[in-house]
């Protein structure tokens, strides 16, 4: 008697371990080159951003004038868009009347308390000796003037006063750095190309890149077991950093050098969402407020300088608040000016929500409850700026410390108001 026996389950199951072995192997090669990749990025960054910044040395014979400045209008010459995009930002800004103003005040020689500031804010070695000069010489003008900068590209003197410049980031020892084009292409070496075209590295596309100035070491000042400055490991613990979605996503979309954050209405209001609801009756009023961190990849916000505050009050037909009707709720770090202690700490980690809850008796004349939440960037600043002018320590850096604290004032803006009409 013939046994007819199907081979095709047998096939089946071949296939299946088959294509089961082939996955394994894929998902290592691919896990061991994204392994390669971070390795190649952490020695890069390891080296790119070696403190203090080597000077950058005698640039090659064969440049031209423009392609040995370090002065950002150099770069802007041909890079127009990235240039724009810097002027406005807080980079170029880095190094504005408030630092400026404590930093003149120090010895000339102190290069270790002057590298605790320009480390980050105005990091070339090139920038270092700079600010020496302007302290030991008083030269240029000690009153702060942000249109200053002269707009020749061939011009490095006053380079310091520029703030996070481009080649803080992009050049070392003459060399341009950056990232592969938006194709993802890079330069061919036999092309010839303004100041010998650049290395390609994938660390500028890598949150990381960003950690070297927002991010202390572990062995750097604390507060209450949290580095005072957090947050690239607030981003490392958060959902963002598992989904891929890094620093420059947010903070340099199509690769625009804005670096937009707290002082900004706009990326304030797309970080979080903000709801509100009313229940009153002719004697009570009972209001709730939250707001959640819907948006923002790191703790909201995630400084200690700035607050945002959580307001609500009732207001009178003519529009006018009544006094004492007022509940807030602070989101923030706050911390003494000394550093001395964390005093509390408010913020949102990605996904978490604050609440206000009001209630209150219903005032005579109350028509509307009012609910807002308004931001000040420059909360710590305001008082630290303050602080040191009553102080009547000050000399030299005064008038730019009096600029500071008025520009610190003036930044408050309101991201969140309603009116909700009382019954």
């Amino acid at each position: 008697m013939r046994i007819a026996i199907s081979l095709q389950p047998l096939l089946n199951r071949g296939l299946k371990v088959l294509v089961l072995l082939l996955l394994s192997s894929m998902a290592v090669t691919a896990q061991s080159a994204d392994s390669g990749k971070q390795i190649g990025i952490d020695r890069f960054l390891d080296q790119h951003w070696q403190r203090p910044l080597a000077p950058q040395g005698t640039p090659p014979g064969h440049f031209t004038d423009l392609e040995r400045s370090l002065s950002p209008q150099a770069c802007g010459s041909c890079h127009v868009p990235q240039f724009q995009d810097w002027s406005k930002s807080l980079h170029s800004k880095a190094m504005g009347p408030g630092l400026m103003g404590q930093l003149v005040e120090m010895s000339p020689h102190a290069r270790g308390e002057h590298q605790a500031c320009i480390r980050c804010h105005a990091p070339l070695a090139e920038q270092a000796d700079q600010l020496v000069d302007e302290i030991s010489n008083g030269s240029p003008p000690l009153a702060f003037n942000a249109n200053q900068d002269t707009t020749n590209p061939l011009d490095n003197s006053n380079l310091h006063r520029k703030g996070l410049v481009c080649a803080a980031c992009h050049v070392r020892n003459n060399q341009r750095f950056g990232p592969a084009r938006k194709d993802g292409s890079t330069p061919d070496p036999s092309q010839k190309l303004p100041h010998d075209g650049w290395v390609s590295s994938d660390a500028y596309q890598d949150s990381q890149f960003c950690a070297a100035c927002h991010q202390f070491e572990p062995n750097e000042f604390s507060l209450n077991g949290k580095l005072l400055e957090n947050t690239y490991v607030e981003w490392q613990q958060s959902r963002y950093a598992e989904e891929g979605v890094s620093c420059q996503d947010c903070h340099m979309p199509d690769r625009k050098h804005q670096w937009r954050g707290i002082h900004d209405p706009e990326t304030v209001k797309s970080g979080v969402t903000i709801k509100s609801e009313l229940s009153s009756s002719s004697e009570q009023i009972q209001g709730l407020m939250t707001m959640t961190n819907t948006g923002t990849g790191h703790r909201f916000p995630t400084y200690v300088t700035p607050q945002v505050v959580m307001m609500a009050y009732q207001e009178d037909a003519r529009g006018q608040l009544i006094d004492g009707s007022q509940r807030y709720f602070v989101v923030a770090r706050r911390v003494p000016l000394n550093l001395s202690q964390e005093i509390f700490d408010t913020r949102l980690a990605p996904d978490e929500t604050a609440r206000l809850e009001y209630q209150q008796n219903r005032r005579p004349g109350a028509t509307n409850l009012v609910i807002k939440v308004y931001v000040e960037p420059d909360k710590f600043y305001e008082g630290f700026y303050n602080s040191m002018l009553q102080s009547g320590q000050m000399g030299r850096g005064a008038a730019m410390l009096q600029q500071a604290l008025n520009d610190a004032r003036q930044s408050v803006f309101t991201i969140y108001e309603k009116r909700l009409p009382l019954p």
